[in-house]
């Protein structure tokens, strides 16, 4: 009987300590709106002080493009009662868009764009693309993860891609021009800080037209296919941010079912899931790693879904130049801040970006073939605003190690992973 009553005693004395929050305050907010802060953050007035809350409200609000740096403090009041005030510091979120790349093989391309990552001051990104990749492209976005609630939102997307896709046959390489015209609407919704989902469709057309290069009997020359994607994708992200640094995981599962209008492009299924680890290595270092591991349906198929490229895998190795129906990935990467001043950071990298694909209509040995290895070392250097959104220019510079390797650069806004 003793025992209870004590511990019925520690939880009255621990209620008397209890502090009620009476008053919540934001401060230093210039973009982001005051009513769209008090809408994100869970404490509300009444409720009982918990510091647990406060870091979450607060890393909730450093995750927001808008937002370069979050803190609180808690001041007591005469009646017993505590005022909480959140500073938030603005991030400038109106940010240009560059991706450039080069091989040995002199191809270049590039995607310059405009984005505003914090319109009207609620999260909301807006903007758009013009890509040149042997054929002009563009796309426009609206991403609102806050639209209706602090959990629920939408995204919008349109694009208009053409690029000259290789497609590689038993008899040889071909070029196609293909082009793709699609209109897709997402679901957002996070169940809680570490947990989200997206749900949606897309709806699309492929144009393919024979350019150059080798034929195959069963292979048109030229087709134009309706169809049907369905997406969903899962993410848990637990990656505390300090400027320029972060500490944590994050995974990504990204399902896909696409319905096709035509036998020669058949329906298929498509899944892969992104594993990334940050570690803070000392005062200035960051240890990064990005697993990625991925199945599509395996048809024997020239238009398998997986591609070996540039701007999506493996730096240094060029635009799309294979194919398949299963990936596995590895990209890791060691980033020391050389200079680091009031806004401006200096970042080096080193890099190691790894793969190996499954062919079409292949079977899983093919990740063991030498084949299908690709391995490309490499340095970069970061260029980073500490004040703006995403502001971090990279150039990173890759050199293949392995059978018919390339070698190049490859430029971008934002780190690589």
């Amino acid at each position: 009987m003793r025992p209870l009553i004590g511990i019925a005693v520690l939880l009255l004395s621990f209620q008397s300590f209890a502090q009620e929050v009476s008053e919540i305050v934001f401060q230093e907010n210039k973009r982001s709106k005051t009513a769209f802060l008090q809408n994100l953050v869970e404490l509300r007035p009444g409720m009982t002080l918990d510091s647990t809350q406060l870091e979450r409200d607060v890393n909730f609000m450093i995750r927001l493009a808008g937002v370069s740096h979050a803190y609180y403090q808690v001041h007591p009041k005469a009646d017993g009662t505590v005022k909480v005030v959140y500073g938030v510091q603005d991030n400038f979120t109106l940010i240009p868009q560059l991706n450039v790349y080069t091989t040995n093989d002199d191809e270049f391309a590039y995607r310059v764009g405009l984005y505003e990552y914090n319109f009207l001051g609620r999260n909301i990104t807006l903007g758009g693309f013009y890509q040149d990749d042997i054929f002009s492209s563009f796309g426009l976005n609206f991403r609102a993860p806050n639209l209706f609630s602090r959990k629920f939102g939408l995204a919008l997307n349109y694009g208009d891609i053409t690029t000259l896709e290789p497609v590689f046959l038993e008899s040889g390489d071909a070029d196609y021009r293909y082009n793709n015209t699609s209109v897709e609407a997402l679901a957002l919704y996070q169940f809680n800080f570490f947990h989200s989902a997206q749900l949606g469709i897309n709806f699309f057309n492929e144009d393919y037209d024979y350019v150059e290069g080798a034929t195959q009997a069963g292979i048109p020359l030229d087709f134009d296919v309706d169809k049907v994607l369905f997406k969903g994708i899962y993410e848990y992200r637990n990656v505390d941010f300090y400027f320029q640094y972060l500490e944590g995981f994050r995974s990504m599962l990204n399902l896909q079912y696409v319905v096709s209008s035509e036998a020669v492009l058949p329906d298929f299924f498509i899944g892969w899931n992104d594993f990334i680890y940050y570690r803070r290595v000392g005062e200035r270092g960051n240890w990064a790693s990005r697993l990625r591991v991925g199945l599509a349906s395996n048809d024997e198929s020239p238009f398998a879904p997986f591609a070996v490229d540039n701007n999506l895998n493996i730096r240094g190795v060029g635009n799309i130049i294979d194919r398949g129906t299963g990936v596995i990935v590895l990209n890791t990467e060691y980033r020391h801040t050389l200079i680091d001043k009031d806004w401006f950071v200096l970042q080096g990298n080193v890099f190691v970006d790894s793969g190996s694909w499954r062919n079409p209509g292949g079977d899983l040995s093919d990740f063991g073939d030498s084949q299908n290895l690709r391995i490309y070392p490499g340095v970069g250097l970061r260029f980073i605003h500490k004040r703006i959104f995403n502001a971090i220019f990279r150039i990173d510079y890759g050199y293949g190690i392995t059978d018919k390797a390339t070698r190049g650069f490859v430029f971008g806004i934002g780190q690589y992973f």
